[in-house]
């Protein structure tokens, strides 16, 4: 079930880009979206997803009726028009080649804010569509902040626009369901040692490929 994007939740920023966003699904990749009801109404939670496209946060964040703060690729904002956009939207910069103990704040802190945070456990996208195995990242975050964890599997959006295409293919479906929240309880073992934090992505990778895609077709 949609429900309306709260707007005392998003800033006028967020909420016209949220709303295109919608609009840019309905049109070009509209499919089915399960399981919204889900998504925490209040306090702090993280959206677990799969990741095969560029789609992906754009249309999972569409989804969504609070506003959520995703991570982008620090060399993005090189460029001065994408700098302002990213900023604007409140996207956490991350240098995927380092532990980026300040991007990991920034993710904590925005959870102690009661904020959503989107992450991909994959931590790249896939190469051929298939799911990849998880990053310790997700999990890190996960257990850190001790946050629900709702998982998140995103179908059709590799066909749609994946690697090694240079232009989307409009009219191809793409589903977006979510599964319920996992509690901490159920994806951390602090007694794991150094393997905690990949056990833990390992867990919540788990949820997230037992998510069905529905049966029934589009219309």
């Amino acid at each position: 079930m949609w429900r309306t994007p709260d707007p005392l939740k998003m800033t006028p920023f967020y909420g016209f880009f949220h709303t295109l966003a919608r609009v840019f699904y309905d049109a070009w990749f509209r499919g089915e979206v399960v399981g919204t009801g889900h998504i925490p109404a209040a306090g702090p939670f993280l959206i677990a997803s799969n990741h095969a496209s560029h789609l992906d946060p754009p249309l999972v964040g569409c989804q969504i009726y609070r506003q959520m703060r995703f991570f982008a690729r620090k060399t993005l904002w090189s460029n001065r028009v994408a700098s302002w956009w990213l900023d604007g939207a409140e996207t956490i910069p991350v240098d995927r080649d380092s532990g980026d103990v300040a991007a990991i704040r920034r993710v904590l802190q925005a959870l102690q804010e009661d904020r959503g945070v989107v992450v991909f456990p994959e931590g790249t996208r896939s190469p051929d569509g298939h799911l990849q195995k998880p990053k310790a990242g997700v999990g890190l975050l996960a257990c850190k902040s001790g946050a629900p964890v709702v998982p998140c599997r995103v179908y059709g959006s590799f066909v749609a626009f994946g690697k090694g295409r240079n232009v989307p293919r409009f009219g191809t479906p793409v589903t977006v369901v979510f599964g319920r929240p996992i509690p901490a309880s159920d994806y951390d073992r602090p007694d794991s040692g150094k393997e905690r934090y990949q056990i833990a992505s390992q867990r919540i990778f788990e949820r997230i490929a037992a998510l069905p895609a529905p049966e029934y077709p589009v219309v």
